[in-house]
């Protein structure tokens, strides 16, 4: 999968059971207080099985914690609650072979976020071994025309792993030069995957998918990393040592000079940005996920998934 923020509390306080109960003092109905009830039980278990990232190593994990909980502790208060159905925020395939978690979370209409959207994914490989991907993306709306945010590492052995971080461009960057000196050369976003390819274990990573690389930004971190000499300790030391603080400064570069940046967008540029952002995301669905989830957990299991992940793609 390749691919996008508000405090629960705040969202059930203004919720209406709680104007229900607390303006007007009226006891809510057992029906819709079993429901409210029942809803947020269905999300408390779906983000339990999302923040397990039950097969991965303790730094992989840790960093997927780190990056989720600060993404969302900055938004805390514009992103609303998964609501996805239980069997779409966890699902498996019918023989077993294959897990996996989706959580996403919409924002408030006035946040510039539309919504964020995180995964871990595991399958059992014929040859013994397993397949383990965890993701977060993060999704702009068009009343910013700032990149998104893309975070995926792809583990097909416990010595080798993919990278892919990016802050996608959502404009031409040669028609608008000025968004490749705000959000790319100003930053200095490149020293970061310069770092990354000084480690003699990093190599680097490019897709098959010709739209996929066509889609990234000019900084795009894309490497795959072996560690077969080294072992798996390597690889271990190679992530807390170098992927953990290289993500996460990424991920406040794009907090801070992307996400949160005060940006003037006009009528025809958000026209632009809502065609471009809806003809990524079908082509992400057709490409990648179309393709690779039904090979994953059968034709049954992935449109189900795919309808609910189609909900929030469209733009």
């Amino acid at each position: 999968m390749m691919e996008a923020k508000v405090m629960i509390c705040n969202h059930f306080r203004h919720s209406a059971l709680s104007v229900l109960s607390s303006s007007f003092r009226i006891k809510p109905s057992s029906s819709v207080s079993c429901s409210l009830m029942e809803d947020q039980e269905t999300h408390n278990h779906g983000r339990t099985k999302f923040l397990d990232f039950p097969f991965v190593s303790s730094s992989h994990k840790s960093l997927m914690l780190d990056l989720v909980s600060t993404l969302e502790n900055r938004f805390h208060s514009q992103l609303l609650p998964c609501s996805l159905p239980s069997d779409v925020q966890y699902y498996q395939s019918h023989n077993g072979t294959a897990q996996a978690s989706l959580h996403i979370r919409p924002a408030h209409h006035n946040s510039p976020v539309d919504f964020v959207l995180g995964s871990w994914v595991h399958s059992e490989l014929p040859t013994g071994g397993s397949l383990d991907i965890t993701s977060l993306s993060a999704y702009l709306n068009s009343s910013t025309d700032a990149p998104n945010f893309v975070f995926e590492m792809i583990r097909s052995s416990p010595t080798m792993l993919v990278l892919i971080l990016d802050l996608p461009p959502r404009k031409d960057l040669v028609l608008w030069s000025d968004d490749l000196k705000t959000f790319y050369e100003d930053t200095q976003l490149d020293t970061h995957r310069q770092a990354l390819e000084r480690v003699p274990e990093v190599q680097p990573y490019f897709s098959s998918s010709l739209y996929i690389r066509t889609v990234a930004s000019p900084t795009a971190i894309m490497v795959r990393i072996g560690t077969e000499n080294g072992g798996v300790e390597r690889m271990e030391e190679i992530i807390k040592d170098h992927l953990d603080p290289i993500s996460k400064q990424v991920l406040g570069i794009w907090l801070d000079h992307c996400a949160c940046a005060k940006r003037e967008v006009g009528e025809a540029e958000r026209a632009y940005l809502r065609k471009r952002d809806g003809l990524i995301r079908n082509k992400t669905i057709e490409i990648d996920l179309g393709s690779s989830f039904p090979r994953l957990f059968g034709p049954e299991v992935a449109n189900r998934v795919l309808e609910a992940i189609k909900e929030y793609f469209t733009v």
